[in-house]
């Protein structure tokens, strides 16, 4: 009603207007929902298509739960764009019932007050229950939530505890469930058809199909928390990037089974950073564009996109960036490990000599590692300073005696190309020696691979990346993975979107224990 007054008070311009703002917002939506709906039709093709024996089993496994995930994710998103149904419409959801030898908990919710409005005393006439799969690493358990009503004689009104909001609507896991799968799948690198054997031995058997539905849900309502610490991240001046191949299927290759190659890209703050945190990005290539995406380049003159100060190897696609206000630093890891070759496999002097320089750089790295920016700096200029001089000065006169196109001197002309690059950290106390914490951050990434085999699509690739991003922060935070993603999906139905940003890794606070 106060929607029709509003309209009324509107003039006919104002009313145009309007008209033309809620025009172009239903075509969006309807394009959305086309867009998601085709993508729907083609992964129930893929899924219930007949499968060229070119798969082995696990690759099977792995290609069916992703397919069940991207077809949990899309529906999902459909719903959410779909407009509200009224509230007369009740879907029961069909069910079997959990297993009578699982341990119970009783959870009772009861109204605040059993007294009508009118003054008379309400009775008891009996009580929904609803049954929840909870789960601890080994033991399953039922958490039985009994909502009692309760009536008055007097005014035949009826009154109930609400349902909690869940993060999937009236699904059976509860949030300790879905951390476990999510938690296993994404940190543990356990597929989904191995959780199912495992499951099955606590004494449940859970469906691969039904843990890759909750799978794709869960990545659904966590994007936007992924969403809100990338945005975060780009606040701070100083960030690290690198990127590992991911093994990725392509629609036009189900039939024969093969892959190509995509990549996982990382972002993450330095070490001398408070904020700890770290977003993946999953792309279909190694393109530079994805890394401009990722920083808002080219900018615009409103939003001028990331200005920072860039730490990388020295992959060409980074260098488009530094044309658009990003400024380079070096790695010195990657100008080192050059001249370690040298040494390792040739025994070569000019390698050794190298590490001496190399050496006398990391020493003070490690000196000053627990020190503030501006101590840092003083130490740098006053002890690094010159050991890199005299290395600068000492390549260029090796440069002059070493055959062209020999390993030592493609391993002197990559330090001497890069060398204001390699060299600014030694004037900032906030930058880092050397792209190193990054690779450690995707380092288990890039062990999980041997169990992954691939990934069966974009989506799910980027779903991976999502819930990598927040399990990987919260432990750089010191917050047990299992336990921070539990409570984010218990508080995430119900948390405002402006407070979104209290349950990034950085910033979450574990309920107090009651």
């Amino acid at each position: 009603m106060s929607n029709l007054q509003t309209l009324d008070t509107l003039d006919t311009e104002q009313l145009r207007n309007a008209v033309r703002a809620l025009t172009r917002e239903v075509h969006f939506k309807q394009a959305t929902i086309d867009k998601l709906t085709h993508e729907n039709a083609v992964l129930k093709r893929l899924k219930f298509a007949a499968q060229s024996e070119a798969y082995t089993g696990e690759q099977k496994s792995l290609l069916e739960e992703t397919l069940d995930m991207d077809l949990a994710a899309v529906a999902a998103e459909i719903e959410a764009l779909q407009p509200a149904q009224p509230t007369g419409e009740k879907k029961i959801p069909k069910r079997q019932a959990l297993p009578a030898h699982l341990p119970r908990r009783e959870f009772r919710h009861e109204p605040e007050s059993t007294t009508c409005g009118c003054g008379t005393p309400m009775k008891r006439i009996g009580e929904d229950v609803a049954e929840k799969l909870d789960y601890e690493p080994g033991v399953f358990t039922v958490e039985r939530h009994v909502r009692g009503k309760w009536a008055c004689a007097c005014c035949e009104r009826l009154v109930q505890a609400p349902v909690a909001p869940h993060i999937i609507d009236k699904g059976l896991p509860t949030p300790g469930l879905l951390a476990q799968v999510l938690v296993a799948k994404y940190l543990d690198h356990l597929p989904l058809y191995r959780q199912e054997a495992i499951f099955e031995r606590a004494g449940h058997a859970i469906a691969r199909s039904t843990l890759a539905a909750w799978v794709g849900e869960c990545g659904v309502q966590l994007q936007p928390l992924v969403d809100a610490l990338a945005a975060e991240m780009r606040r701070h001046d100083v960030l690290h990037a690198d990127e590992t191949p991911v093994a990725m299927l392509k629609p036009a290759n189900l039939r024969d089974g093969k892959t190509h190659r995509a990549y996982l890209w990382s972002y993450c703050t330095t070490q001398f950073n408070p904020h700890k945190a770290v977003v993946f990005d999953f792309a279909d290539s190694r393109g530079g564009q994805h890394v401009r995406d990722f920083l808002g380049l080219p900018g615009t003159e409103q939003n001028p996109g990331w200005q920072g100060k860039l730490v990388t190897d020295d992959f060409s696609g980074y260098k488009a960036c530094f044309g658009l206000g990003v400024t380079e630093v070096g790695c010195m890891a990657h100008a080192r490990r050059k001249f370690h070759e040298l040494w390792a496999n040739h025994q070569s002097q000019v390698g050794e000599q190298a590490l001496k320089f190399f050496g006398h750089l990391y020493e003070v790295e490690r000196e000053v590692a627990d020190s503030d920016a501006q101590q840092r700096c003083e130490v740098r200029r006053r002890r690094s300073r010159p050991v890199a001089d005299a290395l600068h000065q000492w390549l260029l006169q090796t440069r002059q005696k070493v055959p062209e196109g020999s390993a030592t001197a493609k391993a002197i002309g990559y330090s001497l190309k890069r060398w204001a690059a390699l060299t600014r950290y030694i004037d900032d106390g906030e930058l880092p020696i050397d792209n190193n914490w990054v690779e450690n951050q995707i380092r288990p990434i890039a062990i999980g691979r041997n169990n992954w085999l691939f990934a069966g699509s974009l989506r799910a690739g980027k779903r991976a990346a999502a819930v990598m991003s927040l399990v990987h922060s919260a432990r750089l935070n010191g917050h047990g993975p299992y336990a921070y993603l539990r409570d984010v999906l218990e508080r995430l139905p119900t948390q405002p979107d402006s407070r979104i940003t209290e349950l990034l890794p950085h910033r979450w606070l574990p309920k107090p224990a009651a």
